[in-house]
Formats: structure tokens, sequence, C-alpha cells
């Protein structure tokens, strides 16, 4: 028996058994963040490169694209670790770090794509008052209140579970800190359930959010349809798909995730929908907006052959520049 004064790690699931298999994951996990940094670099640098981005929508994808960085940030460098040097132990402090922080993200995210189908619906369906209603300082406010609630949200859950005395061993059946496996190891009924009342408002907030979201489509999807031409309605659904695919994504996966039957729960399931919400998301928002967004992909092209002329042009320069100089051009001995 231990409890929580006492902890002082915890032991997280392995990604492997065999050793092959555990630097196969290192390799796959090491792959997937470096293309989301990459990815999400690129959009940050796009974005506040080109002022045809300086839009709602485009400072929306800027911080979208920051919450994607931290979300990838927060759980795959740990796995990478463990998977490398053949452990599975965390410290109790990392342990509540990394839990809070990938809460914040999450959440985040989360009210981040709400923010964004907002931009969406007041484009599409009040096109006459989209300045007025999405102005600087209103998105400014908008994606301020989405970080606050983020972090309060994190906050409270990450307070209230590392409160609770534990007293069911170490070991998490998960390869990140994750709330529900914590509080299986939790032996306080009344800490438990005010966690559990916690969970219950945040779903609650989140299905309020997925119920704005269903609802602006549907207007969305009405008023794209009323457009008489073909051409408007396609650049209209253009528009909207990027953000339907990155929303349907991170919905579905975290869903199924947390609400599947117990019947069909297994440990290799378990791993892999953890993995699908946790590290899919952020790989693959910045692969959708830039293959859909024809601003976006024009702004990507045009920085990076800017950037590429200007190292061509440095390049030439210092070499025409280094044939001129004789003593820069005379080998140093």
């Amino acid at each position: 028996m231990s409890n929580s004064s006492s902890l002082t790690q915890f032991l997280l699931l392995a990604l492997a058994d065999r050793r092959e298999l555990q630097l196969l994951h290192f390799w796959l996990f090491l792959a997937i963040s470096l293309a989301a940094l990459l990815a999400n670099g690129l959009i940050l640098s796009a974005v506040a490169w080109d002022h045809h981005l300086h839009t709602p929508m485009g400072f929306f994808l800027l911080n979208l694209s920051l919450t994607d960085l931290g979300c990838i940030c927060t759980t795959v460098p740990k796995a990478m670790h463990n998977s490398l040097w053949d452990t599975t132990t965390i410290s109790y402090t990392g342990c509540a770090a990394q839990l809070f922080f990938f809460y914040f993200f999450l959440s985040e995210e989360y009210f981040l794509l709400t923010i964004m189908c907002y931009d969406r619906y007041v484009a599409i369906c009040k096109p006459l008052h989209y300045g007025t209603l999405l102005g600087s300082r209103a998105c400014a406010h908008m994606a301020a209140a989405a970080w606050a609630t983020g972090f309060l949200i994190a906050l409270l859950h990450t307070a209230n579970t590392f409160s609770l005395p534990l007293c069911q061993g170490n070991a998490l059946g998960q390869f990140f800190c994750e709330i529900p496996h914590i509080l299986k190891l939790s032996c306080s009924h009344s800490g438990y359930l005010r966690e559990l009342g916690l969970i219950g408002v945040t779903v609650c907030l989140v299905f309020g959010c997925f119920i704005f979201i269903v609802f602006s489509y549907v207007q969305i999807f009405r008023a794209v349809l009323r457009i008489p031409s073909q051409q408007g309605r396609h650049k209209a659904f253009s528009t909207c798909l990027p953000h339907l695919a990155v929303v349907s994504i991170f919905v579905s996966t975290g869903a199924f995730a947390h609400l599947k039957p117990p019947s069909i729960s297994s440990p290799s399931l378990d791993l892999a929908l953890s993995v699908l919400y946790s590290v899919l998301p952020p790989a693959l928002n910045p692969l959708i907006y830039s293959l859909k967004n024809q601003e976006l992909k024009d702004a990507l092209r045009k920085m990076m052959t800017g950037c590429f002329s200007r190292a061509i042009t440095c390049l030439f320069s210092s070499a025409q520049h280094s044939l001129c100089n004789p003593l820069l051009a005379q080998p140093a001995f």
C-alpha cells in the first residue's frame, strides 16, 4: 500500500515489450513530432510573414498551431525517452505537469475550434457584419477567453486529482498521465466524487460547444446551398472543409477513446486510441489546412520561394566575394 505523500513516481504503460518494437516506436514518434513541429512552424511563419493572412481566421490558425505544438511537446518527448531508454517511470511532479499541460492545450484547442466555427458561420451567414463581429479586439478577446478557460480547467482538474490520496499502487494503464487512470489509484471516495463532478461540468461545457458547432454548420450548409453559382458554393465549401475535417478528427478520436463500450476494450486498443487522439490531430491539422486553404498554400509557396531565392543569392554573392578578395580566396595555414 502506498499513499500520495510517499509516492515519488508513477509507472507508465510501455508501448511495447520487445526492444525492437520499442525502438520502432521511438523512430515513429520522432518522425511524427518532427513533422508536426515543421508543419506548425511553417504555418506560424506564413501567418506572421504574409499580410494576406492577417485576418481573423489567420489569427485563430496561428493560435491553433501554437496549441498543436504544445500538445505534441507534452506527451511525445517522454514517450520517446521511455522507448529509447527502456524505462516506464515518470516523477510525481513530472506527471502533474504533464497532466496539466495536456488538458490545458487539449481544452484550448477545442475552444479554438469552436471559435473558428463561429468565424466560418459569420463569414458565410452574416458576411455584411463580419468586420463588426470579428474585429481585431473581438478576436483578441475570444482567443484570450479560450486560453484562460483552458488554463482554469486544467488547473482545477490537476489540483483536485493530485490532492487525492493514492493507495492502489503507482502503475498507470496509459503511456502518459491522464485523469481516469490516476483516479483508479485513489482511495478517497469524497475526492473521487469531487473530481467526477468537475468532469461532469467539463463535459457539459464540451457538449455545449459541440451543439454550437453542429448548429453553426447546419446554418452554414443551408446558406451555402442557397448560393446560385456553383463556383460560389465550391468556394464557400472549401473555406469550411478544413475546419470541419479537423473538428471531426479531434472529436471522433477523443469521444471513441473515452466512450467506447467496455466489452471491446483491450490494452492494445486503448493504447492505439490514446495515440490517435493525443498525437494524431496536432500532426494532421497543419496538413489539412495547408492542403485545403488556398491562401495559406500561396503564402507558404511565396515564403519558401523567397527564402530559397535569398539563400541562392547569398550563396552566389558570398562565393563571388571570396573570389574577388584574394585574402578570402587563399587557404589559411
